[in-house]
């Protein structure tokens, strides 16, 4: 069906996609009623073929037909059309979560049963068919070295397991679920048992039914320390517990058995004490609250735009099971107990992996505060505006005026890069006012946005589908797990905001609810969507409001929980939302871009960096992470072990939304002398993202490294005109000064020795006046960048002062551009231990198969590529053991020979089953190669885009919808002509395997 248009303008709610008349918060049908709904009455097209349906937004549209070849979110090893199987029939309707610290319980990739451990902090859980596995883990377990790759995690290590006596669930489903909690449920048609938990809660909470005695199950012998009535305290692998039964229920030990009848009343509760304290005492503290059940929280935020502060209120419901008592115990992480008001914690504090837990005891709620200090298009030109540096900064912006995006990034990843450097380099020029390169680069954006966020009929590909099932908006091609895992939608989406935001300066009406902006709105709802009345998609889908950052796996398989490499792009994520909000007037997205930027500037500061040196255990040995973990952290990446990448992962990009990165210079510089001394040496790669960092607390020493060696190659979503503005104009402007803060979002103070400078950006077309925070005022004209105090300068030019295109948006898909990107950053990946690399396979023989076409060929075990499918197996992949991106490095060869077909036109397509085990980081690449004649010259060479493997046994599969990296000469008829296929390790350092037989096919665009 075609969908109305629809009203989709900022400031406006959009209408919801239709779907069943249902209360929003509750559905409670069968699940065979809802597989129904799902096929039917929502008319969700789950395949290629058939009637296309697509939503109208504006000018803009989005498909809601699957293209060809494109994959869908996989749950239990296969496609997963209805998420729900994994939800009870009473779970709250809407979009299911995805992207959190449990969603391994309701996802099931690995096991269709139960759940990867869930880290919720100070407690860890694992959902296991009999109960619920409760760790406390106080010390961690540390690998590396201080000088090297290395990490820290705090391991699920089981102390308990509640449960009912006799339990056994075939399946623990996701019950309900709140802004940091989720309700598990297990039922065996005679047992069940319901167990709500969630972060920052001491108390897990639970009720049974059926009868059956609460069964908690030590993994040693306990002592106890106190069993008196309904309470008893006992002590395993050194930490205490307390188990709260209702009133008249007593406990029964047995060994590592306790047990109690629970009086008949089906509800207990038990918690983890912290340790260092009066435990008796304690437990008497707790117990007041025993049975005021957690059965729901809520966030709500509030950004003061007067004075420049961000106050965010974390309320429990509790429902009491027994007396009256509605307030509880909950334990926070150190961004919010260092900015906490109206409240005193008690001690002793819990051990995390996050840092100290601080407790507070008997509360409804508790509420933070911090400093909103104000983010910019781009850092002012108060140093390269005049002399010998305009000269610079103009040769190197003349430069990009044939191609300001740089790279041509066929997927939504890359294509968002190109998106993000083209932004860059329109904001300085226009601030120089170099029109023709600003406009330029304007119109680069607009016209691959505007390609983008239209689903042109036929068009197949650089598109966005919409999935009701899973309640997501889908970019295709996709990378990096983000269709089948729902990865980093938060990293892809927040280039394309940030570059409509820009563009939204300049051209006013193509952001317009009437042209584009509806598609841009709702690309920020699947990534996290800010308003709670739209249930297509689910309220902050990346964003871990607890944790006060973002995770970037969609399913978290993992035994360290979920991850998050690229703090950093998850900032550039919400400095889009803050830009694109005031570009467009709509405050409610800009409000939840302020919230996410304050809350996840502070979390970054305490959890990736570390600075006040308290969280990170004394031993790791490192001032930074280049991942958090739910149980740790991580000095490394999943694509290279280079410092400069370790660090410079949650560097980039540097706009000017990252000021953030230098509200400590003192740490700028101790992060970048570890560089140094990691590195043995300066940096030899991603040079400007370090230098850039590095300007944030040290401008001059930065400055200095740039001119004595401006010919290193840029990082893929970096310029040298954007590189050089940034270091250059910082050496000027000093270090941020978080002291001061304004009543506007677009502003930000600088400080350089005693001298104050005060920067503000008015991108409305009226004169704006701007009040700071110690009294200083500044007057900034319409469509201006201004500065005052050391500096008194403007630049730029009026809103809508650019001339772009107009006329129908393109069609079709841009060639690539030849030159393959570094890996990318944002995969996430786990750390387990991996295997040892298996010897290299020999090379393979040609095929001898028949010299007729059969357009689809299978991979041969012996090196063919035949005509007809051999017996399943598999070929080891050599490990790469360095970065092989875009050059076949012991490859697997697979070749046919003696061909003679027709060419149809079409393009090569490939299937191919590829497995990485356990191993973290692998990618692994195609290339196809045609010698039309057979003379031994390759007339037609097509280089695919690596794919990244997750750690997880099983075959994935990997297909041309990857992308191409390059491609040389054309395709013709083949005539006795050669086909080759190359699989090799484009990164990693491990093996890998692609399946052979029917587990591997390439089609060829060929006619017998």
């Amino acid at each position: 069906m075609t969908l109305p248009l629809r009203d989709v303008s900022p400031g406006a709610t959009p209408p919801p996609l239709p779907v069943p008349s249902v209360p929003r918060r509750r559905r409670a049908i069968a699940l065979a009623a809802a597989s129904l709904l799902a096929a039917g009455l929502l008319g969700v097209v789950v395949g290629g073929g058939g009637t296309a349906t697509a939503g109208t937004v504006g000018a803009g549209s989005y498909t809601e037909t699957l293209p060809p070849g494109a994959a869908l979110p996989r749950g239990c090893g296969t496609v997963s059309t209805n998420p729900r199987v994994f939800a009870t029939a009473d779970a709250p309707a809407g979009a299911i979560p995805t992207n959190d610290w449990w969603s391994s319980l309701i996802w099931k990739r690995n096991n269709c049963g139960t759940s990867e451990n869930l880290q919720a902090h100070p407690l860890a859980f694992k959902a296991e068919n009999n109960g619920l596995g409760l760790s406390y883990t106080t010390t961690p377990a540390i690998s590396g070295t201080a000088t090297s790759v290395g990490e820290y995690h705090y391991p699920y290590r089981e102390d308990v397991r509640v449960g009912v006596a006799g339990l056994a669930a075939p399946v623990v489903k996701a019950a309900d679920w709140t802004d940091w909690t989720v309700t598990a449920d297990w039922s065996d048609g005679s047992r069940g048992m319901r167990a709500t938990i969630g972060h920052g809660l001491p108390f897990s909470y639970y009720t049974v039914t059926g009868g059956g005695a609460a069964q908690l199950t030590a993994t040693a012998t306990p002592t106890v320390w106190r069993n008196s009535g309904a309470t008893i305290g006992f002590t395993v692998n050194g930490h205490d517990y307390v188990a709260y039964a209702p009133t008249g229920a007593t406990w029964t030990v047995d060994g590592a058995g306790i047990s109690s009848t629970l009086a008949g009343k089906g509800y207990f509760s038990v918690a983890v004490l912290p340790g260092g304290a009066d435990k008796a005492a304690l437990a008497d503290t707790y117990g007041r609250y025993a049975h005021a059940h957690v059965t729901g929280t809520r966030m709500s935020y509030a950004y003061d735009q007067a004075t420049g502060t961000v106050r965010t209120t974390y309320a429990f419901t509790t429902t009491p099971r027994e007396g009256t008592e509605k307030k509880t115990v909950v334990a926070l992480y150190p961004h919010q107990w260092r900015s906490l008001t109206g409240a005193t914690p008690i001690t002793p504090t819990y051990v995390s992996a996050r840092g100290a837990m601080r407790v507070l005891a008997g509360v409804p709620s508790f509420t933070t505060s911090m400093r909103f200090t104000g983010v910019l298009p781009e850092v002012p030109a108060v140093g390269d505006a005049t002399g010998a540096d305009l000269s610079t900064v103009t040769n190197y912006l003349n430069a990009e005026l044939a191609n300001p995006e740089g790279i041509s990034g066929q997927d939504t990843y890359w294509a968002g890069k190109g998106l993000g450097r083209a932004a860059r380099i329109a904001e300085i020029a226009d601030q120089l006012g170099l029109a023709p390169v600003r406009d330029k680069a304007v119109a680069a954006m607009k016209a691959r946005l505007t390609n983008w966020l239209t689903a042109s009929s036929g068009e197949t590909s650089q598109l966005f589908y919409y999935d009701r099932n899973w309640g997501t908006l889908i970019g295709y091609p996709a990378s990096y797990g983000s269709d089948e895992d729902l990865n980093d939608h938060h990293f892809h989406y927040g280039y394309f905001i940030a570059a409509a935001a820009t563009l939204a300066k300049f051209d006013p009406g193509w952001a317009d609810g009437t042209r584009y902006g509806g598609m841009v709105d709702l690309l920020i709802r699947d990534a996290n969507n800010y308003d709670r009345a739209d249930n297509r998609f689910p309220y902050l889908r990346d964003f871990d409001i607890y944790a006060g950052h973002d995770w970037a796996s969609g399913l978290a398989p993992f035994f360290a929980g979920n991850n998050q490499e690229s703090s950093s792009e998850g900032m550039n994520f919400a400095n889009a939302l803050i830009q694109w909000g005031q570009a467009t007037g709509n405050t409610a997205v800009r409000d939840a871009g302020v919230y996410l930027w304050t809350t996840q500037s502070a979390a970054i500061s305490e959890y990736w960096f570390d600075v006040h040196d308290e969280n990170f255990p004394a031993a790791f040995g490192h001032k930074t992470v280049g991942m958090v973990w739910g149980d740790g952290g991580a000095y490394s990446t999943w694509f290279s072990s280079a410092p400069e990448m370790i660090q410079g992962i949650n560097m980039l990009p540097i706009t000017g939304g990252h000021l953030y990165l230098g509200d400590h210079p003192e740490y700028v510089k101790a992060n970048y002398a570890e560089l140094l001394t990691n590195k043995n040496g300066p940096p030899t790669v991603w040079q400007d993202i370090v230098w850039e960092f590095l300007a944030l607390g040290d401008g001059d020493e930065a400055l200095r490294n740039f001119r004595a060696n401006s010919t290193f190659t840029s990082e893929e979503g970096e310029s040298k005109a954007h590189t050089f503005h940034w270091i250059r104009n910082l050496a000027a402007l000093g270090n941020v000064d978080t002291t001061v803060t304004a009543n506007h979002p677009l502003a930000k103070v600088f400080r350089k020795g005693t001298a104050r400078t005060y920067v503000a950006s008015n991108i409305t077309a009226a004169p704006l006046t701007v009040t700071f925070s110690d009294g200083t005022r500044l007057t900034v004209p319409a469509g201006k960048t201004a500065t005052s105090g050391a500096y008194t300068w403007s630049g730029g030019s009026a809103t809508g002062g650019v001339t772009v295109p107009t006329g129908p948006p393109p069609t079709g898909t841009p060639t690539p551009d030849p030159t393959t990107p570094t890996p990318d950053p944002t995969t996430p990946t786990p750390t387990p231990t991996t295997p040892s690399p298996t010897p290299t396979s020999p090379s393979p023989s040609p095929s001898t198969s028949a010299p007729t076409l059969e357009p689809t060929r299978y991979l041969a075990s012996g090196g063919g590529l035949d005509g007809t499918a051999g017996p399943a197996g598999t070929v080891t992949v050599t490990a790469a053991n360095g970065n092989h991106d875009g050059t076949p490095t012991s490859p697997q060869v697979f070749t046919a020979t003696g061909l003679t077909g027709t060419y149809t036109g079409g393009t090569t397509a490939f299937d191919l089953g590829v497995d990485a085990g356990i191993a973290v980081g692998n990618g692994i690449q195609a290339r196809v190669s045609y010698d039309l004649t057979g003379d031994g010259s390759f007339d037609r060479v097509e280089t695919y885009r690596y794919f990244a493997t997750d750690p997880i046994v099983g075959l994935e599969r990997y297909r041309q919808t990857q992308g191409l990296a390059s491609a040389t000469g054309t395709l013709g008829n083949l005539a006795g002509g050669t086909v080759k296929v190359e699989v090799w390790n484009a990164i990693g350092n491990n093996p890998s395997t692609v399946g052979t037989g029917d587990r591997s096919t390439i089609t060829l665009p060929y006619s017998r």
